[in-house]
């Protein structure tokens, strides 16, 4: 099979706003792009920290009104949690070395809201792969105070997946996440009835900082290895 790269990976972050207007609510949406210094499969992703400005109003509005636990998700999957626990959406890309060959998967990621552990609001996420490797996968998210030039910062532990008996374990070479009300629907019950609405997302300040709002993201690999990258959302322009 193809051998793992030794070297530190890189890492390319792009991070945007979905509407970027001051003082509204927003969906924040993530990409991260890893690739190894050799071009061949990167060591597995075990860790990933994605700090953002404390200034972002992640953990108020309407997001996760719901929560639902990992015992739950295991047992019922996405759709068996309540739809006001959602909080997102993404996908994960994974190299696969098959025989001579690099085989690509991409799973769906579901992001919902846990119960708080430890005074610090946690998320939930569910990837699920079907081919070559199928998979479900529970897994959690702490949101944790970050030291400047951030404020906040989302802590994941990454698990480690097989990709076939005897095999090595996948590789995650592509993230792609929304945080918000972008495709997200709640229900509520009005006057008997059960009403559909999208629920406000995550507030932007009323004012941008200077340079833009700043984000970073550390990286952890199975080889002890580690690489970070930043990005910024640059201040929507104003009109009279």
């Amino acid at each position: 099979m193809p051998g793992i790269a030794q070297a530190s990976p890189s890492a390319k972050l792009h991070v945007s706003f979905v509407p970027n207007r001051l003082g509204q609510s927003t969906t924040l949406e993530f990409n991260a792009q890893i690739i190894a210094s050799s071009g061949r499969v990167p060591s597995p992703l075990t860790e990933l920290d994605v700090s953002y400005p404390g200034s972002l109003g992640v953990a108020v509005g309407e997001l996760g009104l719901a929560t639902c636990t990992k015992k739950r998700l295991e047992a019922l999957g996405a759709e068996g949690c309540p739809a006001d626990s959602r909080m997102g959406e993404g996908s994960a890309t994974a190299e696969i070395p098959i025989g001579p060959e690099i085989v690509r998967e991409t799973a769906k990621v579901a992001i919902l809201r846990a119960p708080e552990q430890d005074g610090h609001l946690a998320l939930l996420f569910y990837a699920t792969g079907e081919t070559p490797v199928f998979a479900q996968i529970p897994f959690t998210g702490l949101l944790l105070p970050s030291p400047p030039p951030y404020g906040a910062s989302i802590h994941i532990n990454v698990p480690l997946v097989p990709s076939l008996p005897g095999g090595p374990d996948v590789s995650v070479i592509h993230l792609h996440a929304t945080l918000g009300p972008l495709g997200l629907t709640y229900y509520e019950h009005t006057r008997g009835k059960l009403v559909s609405y999208k629920p406000r997302g995550i507030l932007l300040p009323k004012r941008c900082p200077r340079g833009g709002f700043q984000f970073g993201a550390t990286f952890a690999f199975l080889d002890g290895s580690n690489t970070t990258s930043h990005a910024s959302v640059q201040c929507p322009s104003t009109r009279k």
